[in-house]
């Protein structure tokens, strides 16, 4: 019996005359997932892409790094068999098995791509739920809320059946939707935002901005870790490492204390749109949900913006904390999020932060010191990691 893994796609088939080049980014995304789990023959037709293992593979392995993958509305393990209705009877029954014999209730959705099959899907499907009635007795049909489904689909080439379907990542495929800089500190937030952004076929690039010795080498390693799990879903990207201790030292010298963590802010803002323009990127996405922190006020965001060059991606600007964390949670990354090891963003906090400064008064206080050479050294040496899936 041969198996596949078949793939529906999501909502790139509503594209117009540029759907086959999301169609082929999708497919280069999914021969790059499933690389690690041996060779597969990879086709699409009818809106499904089909992934074939050819010799020995790691099905279970393909399968669940396919749910990584953004454009896949749903997968499926699927059998293969000829299309020949008695043969598809039999083999449904033996392929399913271990589905039916496990549920109460089903039903039977039949897809008929090939008109010349001398069924058609109406027909197929009555079949086929009448066959599995007598093989398994304990059965019921119910059209409605059944506990699974036994799909029957009826392609130029052969017939496949499964039972149960496997929710897909959703999305576009990373990459239809040009490239981005996403300002990574180690906490709960970014990540959620870099995995949201590419979701809507964001490619991303990640800038993290490290104060040794007043962040550990730890909080690198732990950056580098989130950075690793976002790109599970995100695929290969480049991590850069700003040195930024210099700058916060000169920020806590000569800036009124109240003002420091803005104008932090706005120096990494000018610092991450600066790095985005360098390799090609068109916006600077950010984990900001308005009113969490002082920073993060409107007035505040205002501050922070006018320091930018290009747009700036917020996912996650209108969600609370509880589900921004659900969401850490279903990716992954909460558990080394909440790792005790400090980002750059809590050192030299301020006792009483200023929560709705004027965009004047914080480009005053940026002034009091003449930033532009700190920012030219910290971008000369900022360090690129190269961060590959499963690594």
């Amino acid at each position: 019996m041969k198996e596949i893994i078949l793939l529906k796609m999501g909502e790139l088939v509503l594209k117009g005359l540029n759907r086959k080049s999301f169609e082929n980014k999708l497919i280069a995304n999914v021969r790059r997932a499933i690389k690690p789990y041996g060779e597969f023959s990879i086709t699409h037709a009818q809106s499904a892409v089909y992934v074939s293992p050819v010799g020995e593979c790691d099905m279970d392995g393909a399968a669940e790094a396919l749910t990584r993958v953004f454009g896949i509305a749903s997968l499926s393990r699927a059998g293969e068999c000829e299309k020949d209705m008695e043969k598809i009877l039999a083999f449904t029954a033996q392929y399913c098995e271990g589905e039916l014999s496990s549920v109460r209730t089903f039903k039977v959705e039949s897809k008929r791509s090939d008109k010349q099959f001398p069924l058609k899907s109406p027909q197929i499907a009555a079949e086929a739920g009448g066959y599995l009635l007598e093989k398994f007795p304990h059965l019921k049909v119910d059209v409605h809320e059944p506990d699974t489904v036994v799909n029957i689909e009826i392609r130029d080439e052969m017939a496949y059946i499964h039972a149960g379907r496997i929710k897909g990542a959703g999305g576009m495929p990373v990459g239809t939707n040009g490239k981005a800089m996403l300002m990574l500190s180690g906490g709960i937030d970014s990540p959620v935002a870099g995995y949201m952004a590419a979701k809507r076929g964001v490619e991303l690039s990640c800038i993290h901005y490290f104060s040794y010795p007043y962040t550990s080498m730890q909080a690198l390693d732990k950056v580098k870790e989130l950075a690793g799990i976002l790109s599970e879903y995100a695929g290969r990207m480049n991590l850069y490492i700003v040195p930024f201790t210099k700058i916060q030292e000169h920020i806590k010298k000569y800036c009124p204390d109240e003002l420091t963590t803005l104008v932090m802010r706005r120096i990494m803002m000018e610092i991450a749109c600066a790095q985005a323009e360098r390799v090609g990127a068109l916006a600077v996405v950010t984990g900001e949900s308005i009113g969490q922190v002082a920073s993060q006020t409107l007035q505040a965001l205002m501050s922070t913006d006018s320091a930018a060059t290009m747009p700036v991606l917020r996912p996650v600007i209108g969600m609370d904390k509880t589900e921004i964390v659900a969401l850490s949670r279903k990716i992954g990354a909460f558990e080394t999020s909440i790792l005790p090891y400090e980002d750059c963003c809590t050192v030299f906090t301020p006792k009483h932060p200023k929560t709705r400064p004027s965009v004047e008064e914080v480009k005053a206080a940026e002034a009091m010191f003449d930033f532009a050479p700190l920012i030219e050294e910290a971008m000369l040496n900022i360090e690129r990691i190269r961060i590959n899936p499963g690594e």
